[in-house]
């Protein structure tokens, strides 16, 4: 089957080449892909900066999100068949590729009123912004958070989950991208080239990160005493190592790495977590309830063909995509 891999670290181009079909486990079902997505979490992978949380081969085929059609499914699979239209985020990547393999509990069902283009923008924003927003923050209507890059592919997902859950919504973006957040129902807007979101905003139960550095800094000023920050960018804390079991030597790094954010969460008595996103058939089957009545649509800034993947990634790099990039492999 045809992919595109990276040979080693670094910003160096995809080479497409010809691998041999993946095994298919007893819980596993191949798909042919469809689409596919680009992800921020491409360029890190990439770029070797997440070699901390998840180890990889070379080379390697990057690629977080698909949809497709199921051709052939493990003698244990119980929930789906030959012929099921589904979608997913692979645990190991592998999406920007003609086939995968995948567990039957990291898929589900592609929502109905979607075709596979836009099925495959959903998966890693959509299980990334509900795991921040129900599993890490647990907020309730009527409370106050800020979303930054609000046009982005995680943003725009998550202004629209957020309002379904009936929170009240601030976010950050350009001037370019301001009716597109006003669209998908934002109740403050911030104009990040003209305007300091730290001096004008105060009080918020939450801040949901995605640029990390001085913006993840600047966002203690925002949340209020015992408001929490879910970041998933910045660096991950002992908090993250504690509730993923890691070891001794990774813990001591993630202390390492996250000491300053430490204190500043100690100075202004916020909660500071970070997310690293797990796959979850089942929370997709949620959020497909969400999309197939409407309260949720998937917004695409532009599809590439499979052989302009570098290109995707690129434009990606550029920060001027609103919404999702998408790959058409079929």
């Amino acid at each position: 089957m045809r992919v595109m891999v990276m040979d080693k670290y670094g910003k160096f181009p995809f080479r497409s080449t010809e691998i041999p079909m993946p095994a298919v486990g007893d819980h596993d079902v191949l798909v042919e892909i469809h689409a596919a997505s680009v992800n921020p979490l491409d360029l890190l992978v990439r770029d070797g900066k997440v070699r901390i949380l998840q180890k990889i081969d070379m080379p390697h085929v990057l690629g977080y999100d698909f949809a497709g059609m199921v051709i052939q499914a493990g003698r244990k699979v119980r929930k789906f068949k030959v012929g099921d239209e589904v979608y997913g985020r692979p645990s190991k990547g592998g999406a920007f590729a003609e086939y995968i393999s995948v567990n039957e509990d990291d898929i589900a069902l592609k929502p109905r009123n979607l075709n596979f283009e836009e099925a495959a923008s959903i998966p890693l924003v959509g299980l990334t912004s509900y795991q921040v927003l129900h599993e890490k923050l647990k907020l309730k209507a009527g409370q106050k958070v800020l979303i930054q890059a609000g046009s982005g592919g995680v943003g725009t997902f998550a202004i629209q989950l957020a309002k379904a859950m009936g929170l009240y919504v601030a976010t950050t973006t350009s001037e370019a991208g301001a009716k597109l957040v006003e669209s998908l129902g934002a109740d403050r807007i911030i104009n990040y080239k003209t305007e300091q979101f730290d001096t004008l905003l105060q009080g918020y139960d939450a801040v949901f990160d995605t640029k990390g550095g001085e913006t993840l800094e600047k966002a203690f000023k925002v949340v209020k005493k015992q408001g929490q920050i879910v970041s998933i960018v910045g660096p991950p804390n002992a908090r993250f190592g504690e509730e993923e079991r890691a070891g001794f030597v990774k813990m001591n790094l993630f202390r390492l790495v996250a000491r300053k954010i430490t204190k500043i969460e100690k100075i202004y008595k916020v909660k500071y977590s970070f997310l690293f996103m797990k796959p979850s058939g089942k929370q997709l089957e949620i959020l497909t309830e969400w999309i197939e009545s409407d309260e949720i649509k998937p917004v695409i800034d532009r599809i590439y063909p499979f052989e302009d993947t570098q290109k995707a990634i690129e434009h990606s790099e550029s920060g001027r995509a609103k919404g999702k990039i998408i790959v058409k492999i079929k």
